[in-house]
């Protein structure tokens, strides 16, 4: 073979493994646009229909700390209890793809906006599903807790964003196949210079909801205390400077009652 001969050429991985194909799932990207949210609304980083009768969550973490306005070292420790930050809401009318719990048409997603010493990126997220109805029969908080300057590094803020959520087709990265695939595959993917080449995949690297995880380590998938292997339910990235986190993942179970729930991220 002539050292010369050239490659394959990079084709779509669901053209070259008809097995590929099959993995396909679909998702919900929610292409946040920069905006004015109303707390009706689906939105990134808008303000949420937060019931009056319920506290506003609080990171009490000791450790929690900001890098200030030096990027290059942790300048700023934060103390005491530092009210979370909207990041995500989602009515069911905007994504009729993902199934919602009996009962409920309500998403909201908070986190603290600090850097922790154990997790480098964005902690203590928590998960809400609720009853639209229900909330404004109930009456509405009139205005969400702020953040003060100090009290958040700014690559964990979310810019208040509306939504413009579109299905697409998604695919697993290659960190999410087995070692199994790899070998029965890999074969196909060898390139005419006798080297394995690795064409694009076809997953989707976007705030979305269900779908594949578009990570950056090895995949990591949590199991419920029921040893449940959970499911992807929504991604975080890109439209938030996560600092080098590639992106936060939430997982839940549907097969346990009250949906339990668990999150990872990774970086580059």
């Amino acid at each position: 073979m002539s050292e010369d001969s050239p490659e394959l050429p990079a084709r779509d991985l669901r053209t070259l493994i008809p097995e590929y194909a099959g993995l396909a799932r679909t998702t919900t990207l929610l292409n946040p646009e920069p905006g004015d949210p109303d707390v009706r609304e689906s939105s990134l980083g808008g303000e949420l229909l937060w019931p009056a009768d319920e506290p506003w969550p609080y990171c009490a973490q000791e450790d929690h700390w900001t890098f200030g306005t030096d990027p290059r070292n942790r300048t700023e420790i934060v103390p005491g209890a530092v009210p979370m930050v909207p990041i995500l809401q989602l009515y069911a009318r905007d994504v009729p793809e993902l199934e919602f719990p009996q009962g409920k048409d309500l998403l909201q997603l908070v986190w603290c906006a600090l850097v922790h010493e154990e997790d480098p990126g964005p902690v203590m997220p928590r998960l809400y599903w609720r009853n639209e109805a229900e909330v404004v029969a109930a009456g509405t908080l009139s205005a969400l807790p702020g953040v003060s300057e100090g009290e958040y590094d700014e690559d964990h803020m979310p810019q208040p964003s509306t939504l413009a959520p579109t299905t697409a087709e998604d695919c697993p990265r290659w960190l999410d196949l087995p070692e199994d695939m790899w070998e029965t595959w890999e074969p196909r993917l060898r390139a005419r210079t006798g080297r394995a080449v690795w064409p694009p995949d076809s997953n989707v690297i976007a705030t979305k909801v269900g779908g594949w995880p578009a990570w950056t380590q090895p995949a990591d998938w949590p199991d419920c205390e029921s040893g449940h292997r959970m499911e992807h339910l929504l991604t975080i990235t890109g439209d938030i400077q996560l600092g080098d986190c590639g992106g936060v993942y939430f997982f839940h179970c549907r097969r346990c009652p009250g949906r339990p729930w668990d999150w990872r991220f990774d970086c580059h």
